[in-house]
């Protein structure tokens, strides 16, 4: 119980992540037509149009691991003080988070970008207070 009171920010802040990245790679999975339609119509205009099916598979995969990641590295701090996958997750959490900031960048959706930042902040600072 002392590893999760004093690892209590990590842990909300990664299980936080982990709804975030499961969630979201879940339904990619579950509705991957729906959701390539979608991007395909949200890139059209854009150089990168031909590969949506690639960034589609990859962020897939960077928002599945990254909530692994995350959720083991729940467990981890909360049984051991080990924070090396809770790291491990935040960082990827952040990379998966800035590959789809680029992307709504390049669409021109910067509404859509905006809300990345809402992510994006709680995921860094998560980084940050997991620094050795």
């Amino acid at each position: 119980m002392d590893n999760v009171l004093n690892h209590a920010a990590e842990i909300l802040i990664l299980i936080f992540l982990v709804i975030t990245f499961l969630q979201s790679g879940i339904d990619k999975i579950t509705d991957w037509n729906g959701n390539l339609s979608w991007l395909k119509g949200h890139f059209k205009d854009t150089p990168m149009k031909g590969i949506v099916p690639l960034m589609l598979s990859t962020v897939l995969i960077a928002e599945l691991v990254a909530g692994i990641l995350c959720l083991i590295g729940v467990y981890q701090l909360g049984t051991s003080g080990e924070s090396t996958m809770a790291i491990y997750g935040a960082i990827l959490s952040c990379v998966a988070l800035l590959m789809l900031l680029f992307g709504q960048r390049m669409a021109k959706d910067y509404a859509g970008a905006m809300t990345i930042a809402v992510y994006f902040i709680p995921a860094i600072f998560l980084v940050f207070l997991l620094q050795p």
